[in-house]
C-alpha cells in the first residue's frame, strides 16, 4: 500500500508529461496545417489581414467554403491526428508492459527519437505559420521609429461649387498585368479598355501601385477611401472596438474621416452595391459608418428575386446581374439628383473574378486557363455598364473611377504563378473619367492606393487643401508637398506604412480623431 502511495506522484508526473507532449504535437499540427492552408488559398499574408479578414468569413456569401475547410483542416484534423498518435502510443506502452511486440530498444533511443519528432512538429509548424503570416515583419513593425499619425492629414475642402456625381467601381482582383497579351492567352481587360479609351477622354494612373502591406478587399476599400493602411492588429484588439472580429462590430475606423464622410458633409447621397454578404469583413459597418446611406448586398438580391443560377455558392451574385441592378440604381439616383440638385455617389464591387473560377452560362470559355476567360467575361459586364452610362448621357455630369481593389491573389492553388510570381511590375488596373476635362494633362504616375482618396475627392469636383487627404496626395497634381508622406524616401515610406502606429490606430478604432 505504501509503495502504491509513493508511486502516485510518479504516475501523475508521467501523465502530465504525456499530456504536455500531446498538447505540443496538437499545437504544432494546428500551426502547420494553418500555414499550409493559408498558403494554398491566399498565399503569403500579414497578421493584420489574418485577424481582420480570415476570421470574418461568413458561411453564406462570404467565402463559406473556406470556413468549412478551415474548420476541418485546422480544427478537426490536428485533433484527430493527435488522438491517433496518443492511442498508438498507449497501445505500444501496453505491449511493452505485457512483454509483447518486438524486442525492446534501449529507453534513451526511444526517448531521443520521440523528442526529435515532437520538436520537429512544433518547430516546423511554428516556422510554417510565422513565415506565412509574416510574423517577423509584424514584430519589427512594433519597434518602428515611424508613426502614421505624424504624417496623417485631415482633408480640408476649400470649395464644393463644382461638385459632381461620382460612380466608383472596384474590380475584384483587378490587376492590370492581366492585360498583357504577351504573358497571357489574351488581354483580359480588352472589353473594358475599349469602353474607356484615352481618345474619348478617359485617363489612367500609369503603374498604379498596391500600397505596401495591402492586398485584400477591405484594405483596398479603406486605403482608397480613407488614405491610410488598414491595420487590425495590436491597437484594434486593445481598443475594444472589435470585440469579435467579423461579427457585429459597432464601428469601423470611426475616428477617421473617409470619402463617404466628406461627401456626406457636402450633400451627397451615397449608395454601395456588392454581390457578396455585406457582413463579410464588416464591410457594411465600414460603409454605413462612413457616409453611405444605402448598402445593398446578397440578401437584397435574393429578396429582389434574382434567379438561383445568378448566384455562386461561395460568394454571391454574378457581375452580370449586379450591373443590371446598377443600371436601375443609377437611373433612380440620376433622376433624383436632377430633381433635388443633390449629387450622388454610387459605389460598387464586382465578384466574378474571385478565385476559384466560377463560369456563368453567359460567359464564353475560349482559353486553356479558365481564369483568363473569367476575367474577360467580368470586364465585359462592367464595360456594358459604362456603355449604358454613355448612352444615357450620365457621363456629361458624372465622374467615373474604375480600379482594382488589389492585385490578384497568388495562393498555392491559384492561376498564373508562372506569369506573376517573379514579375517585378505588377500594377492595378484603373480608369478615370472627368466630365469636360478628359484631355487634361496626365495623372501623376506610380502613385499607390493611399493617393486615391484625395484623387476621388477631386474627381467629385471638390477642391482639397494642398491636394492632401490621409497619407495621400491627389494624382491630379504633379507636385507633392515637401512634408507629405509621399515625399519620403521609398524605404522610409515603406517603413512608415508597415509601422504598427499603435496610438494612431487605437484612437481611430475607438472613434476619436487620431490626428489630435
Amino acid at each position: 500500500m505504501s509503495d502504491r502511495i509513493r508511486n502516485v506522484p510518479q504516475r501523475l508526473a508521467a501523465v502530465l508529461g504525456y499530456l504536455l507532449v500531446y498538447a505540443l504535437i496538437w499545437v504544432g499540427l494546428v500551426l502547420l496545417f494553418a500555414g499550409i492552408g493559408i498558403r494554398v488559398f491566399f498565399g503569403k499574408i500579414s497578421v493584420g489581414q489574418m485577424l481582420l479578414n480570415l476570421v470574418s468569413v461568413e458561411t453564406d456569401g462570404g467565402g463559406g467554403s473556406f470556413m468549412w475547410i478551415g474548420i476541418l483542416v485546422v480544427g478537426v484534423l490536428p485533433l484527430l491526428v493527435t488522438a491517433g498518435i496518443a492511442l498508438w502510443h498507449r497501445s505500444r506502452l501496453r505491449k511493452r508492459r505485457t512483454g509483447g511486440g518486438r524486442t525492446r530498444r534501449p529507453p534513451w533511443i526511444r526517448r531521443s527519437v520521440s523528442t526529435v519528432l515532437v520538436a520537429a512538429v512544433v518547430v516546423g509548424g511554428t516556422t510554417a505559420f510565422s513565415s506565412t503570416v509574416s510574423l517577423a515583419d509584424y514584430i519589427k513593425a512594433g519597434n518602428s521609429k515611424f508613426n502614421i499619425g505624424d504624417h496623417y492629414v485631415e482633408p480640408t475642402v476649400t470649395s464644393d461649387k463644382n461638385k459632381r456625381n461620382l460612380v466608383l467601381i472596384y474590380l475584384e482582383s483587378g490587376e492590370a498585368t492581366l492585360a498583357d497579351d504577351q504573358l497571357f492567352e489574351k488581354d483580359a481587360f480588352e472589353p473594358l479598355e475599349k469602353a474607356t479609351q484615352a481618345a474619348d477622354g478617359w485617363q489612367s494612373v500609369a503603374d498604379f501601385q498596391q500600397y505596401e502591406g495591402g492586398g485584400w478587399t477591405m484594405a483596398g476599400l479603406a486605403s482608397t477611401q480613407c488614405g491610410i493602411p488598414l491595420k487590425g492588429t495590436g491597437s484594434v484588439l486593445g481598443s475594444g472596438s472589435l470585440n469579435e472580429l467579423g461579427s457585429d462590430v459597432g464601428s469601423y475606423l470611426g475616428g477617421v474621416t473617409c470619402l463617404g464622410d466628406v461627401l456626406d458633409d457636402h450633400g451627397y447621397n451615397s449608395t454601395f452595391l456588392g454581390g457578396a454578404n455585406g457582413q463579410f469583413a464588416a464591410k457594411d459597418t465600414f460603409l454605413e459608418g462612413h457616409g453611405y446611406s444605402t448598402v445593398k448586398d446578397l440578401s437584397d438580391w435574393r429578396a429582389a428575386g434574382d434567379p438561383a443560377k445568378s448566384f455562386r455558392p461561395d460568394w454571391g451574385l454574378s457581375d452580370q446581374r449586379l450591373m443590371e441592378h446598377a443600371k436601375d440604381e443609377i437611373d433612380q439616383l440620376h433622376a433624383e439628383s436632377k430633381k433635388t440638385g443633390q449629387p450622388f455617389n454610387l459605389s460598387m464591387l464586382t465578384l466574378d473574378t474571385h478565385e476559384p473560377a466560377h463560369i456563368y452560362d453567359y460567359c464564353d470559355v475560349d482559353t486553356q486557363e479558365v481564369v483568363t476567360s473569367m476575367f474577360f467575361c467580368s470586364m465585359t459586364q462592367v464595360a456594358g455598364f459604362v456603355d449604358y452610362m454613355k448612352e444615357k448621357g450620365y457621363l456629361d455630369d458624372t465622374a467615373v473611377v474604375i480600379m482594382g481593389d488589389h492585385l490578384k491573389h497568388m495562393g498555392g492553388g491559384d492561376a498564373f504563378h508562372k506569369q506573376l510570381d517573379n514579375n517585378d511590375n505588377r500594377t492595378i488596373f484603373n480608369r478615370i473619367w472627368i466630365p469636360g476635362e478628359g484631355k487634361k494633362s496626365a495623372l501623376r504616375p506610380r502613385v499607390d492606393q493611399l493617393n486615391m482618396y484625395p484623387t476621388l475627392l477631386e474627381a467629385a469636383g471638390l477642391k482639397v487643401k494642398n491636394h492632401e487627404a490621409g497619407l495621400g496626395v491627389s494624382a491630379f497634381t504633379p507636385t507633392v508637398p515637401a512634408d507629405s508622406a509621399q515625399a519620403m524616401e521609398p524605404g522610409d515610406y515603406a517603413d512608415l506604412l508597415n509601422s504598427r502606429s499603435a496610438r494612431f490606430y487605437a484612437k481611430a478604432w475607438a472613434g476619436s480623431n487620431p490626428a489630435q
